[in-house]
């Protein structure tokens, strides 16, 4: 297996991260990511593999786990009940309440709000010279969504923002003590926010998910009170954080490469977008046996890095696999995982896409970007840092 040395914060990485993972694939299957210290890969084959293997998982062997500093206990308290690090039972329980609760039927009918949403967001843009539309369209689309859904109140939205990018900011390349300080008031604010929050919603039920979740039940199991504050968190984050990545990459792409998006074709371009240039680039999984996968053994304990972007680009399951192609077959993505992990949240995120981004274009068919956009230091997500336009 080859070494390879690439910064995750080196500036040219940053804005274009595909070179890499290139040469990380003529290496084989599998490489050893220096900075990381870590084996990765961005074989289709080997990630959709090992998603869906039960052998690997997102829960850290118990004999490895190791020691909370003092200072992260308020952090790592809340992801001691979320569901996406964790591993049967406790997942299984979680994901089949939560899943009771975030229907289709209640996610297919957020489609005319979602709809209404987007003309209110445009017809509140600047009606003149250059504006941000992650700003004013791509940032508040998706956190406004996922607040009306959970029935938290919209002019919360500017602290969930805030809360969110500060406790994401523990998963990004370059962490430092300044970060996870930041990570952790934003943790205990929004806890406390959602404490107060979710005993308001026992005492006065609404039809919103909040109380569904706090209705749900299965073989007499309920959630208990911090799980469903960690629930509400984690779909608060993630139902938007890489919702907003993907509306800035999506729209930069579209307007650099000439394609549009209609009602017609939002299916497959939004499929496209999620494979060209997808939010997440990297998730972990951890060896739970000793495990051979395409040559490289594994050995309980051991982790590997999936590359989700390199696999999204993996020429042996795409024709011309660098090359933005909205009328390319549809095929299974990397992007939002796979197996037990599948991500809940990718209905949503995909009907807010298919939704919003041909309204966007009808409504601005003008639309124009205005100098280069630049990609934001915050590996393993890939997103813009503004995304400046004129009409």
């Amino acid at each position: 297996m080859k070494t390879l040395h690439q910064s995750a914060t080196d500036p040219a990485f940053v804005q274009n991260p595909y070179p890499f993972y290139e040469t990380a694939r003529a290496a084989g299957p599998f490489f050893r990511w220096a900075e990381y210290d870590l084996t990765c890969t961005g074989n289709w084959a080997a990630v959709n593999a090992i998603f869906r293997d039960r052998r690997f998982g997102r829960e850290v062997p118990a004999e490895m786990a190791p020691a909370i500093p003092d200072h992260l206990r308020p952090f790592y308290a809340v992801e001691a009940h979320s569901m996406l690090e964790l591993e049967p039972p406790r997942h299984t329980r979680l994901r089949s309440l939560v899943l009771r609760a975030f229907t289709t039927r209640r996610i297919n009918a957020l489609q005319p709000e979602i709809a209404a949403l987007t003309h209110e967001l445009i017809d509140a843009l600047p009606c003149a010279g250059e504006f941000d539309l992650l700003r004013h369209f791509g940032q508040r689309l998706p956190v406004i969504v996922i607040a009306r859904l959970l029935g938290v109140p919209e002019e919360m939205s500017d602290d969930l923002l805030r809360w969110s990018n500060a406790m994401v900011g523990m998963y990004m390349a370059g962490r430092s003590r300044q970060t996870e300080d930041r990570a952790v008031a934003a943790t205990e604010a929004f806890v406390a926010f959602m404490r107060g929050y979710v005993d308001a919603r026992r005492r006065d039920p609404r039809d919103d998910l909040i109380t569904e979740l706090i209705a749900a039940e299965e073989g007499g199991e309920k959630l208990t009170t911090d799980e469903l504050i960690t629930t509400c968190i984690l779909l608060l984050n993630a139902g938007h954080e890489a919702t907003v990545h993907t509306i800035g990459n999506g729209v930069k792409t579209i307007l650099q490469t000439g394609h549009g998006i209609t009602e017609a074709t939002a299916e497959a371009t939004v499929e496209e977008i999620l494979r060209y240039d997808p939010a997440l680039h990297m998730f972990t999984r951890w060896a739970y046996d000793d495990i051979e996968v395409m040559g490289q053994t594994f050995r309980r304990g051991d982790q590997v890095g999936l590359l989700l972007a390199a696999a999204n680009r993996d020429p042996g399951q795409w024709e011309a696999a660098g090359k933005f192609n909205p009328n390319r077959p549809v095929k299974p993505v990397a992007t939002f995982g796979a197996g037990l992990h599948f991500c809940v949240g990718a209905p949503l995120a995909r009907l807010e896409l298919v939704t919003a981004l041909p309204i966007l274009f009808a409504r601005l068919p003008g639309l124009k970007l205005v100098g280069r956009p630049d990609y934001g230091d915050v590996y393993h997500f890939h997103g813009l840092t503004r995304l400046m336009v004129r009409r």
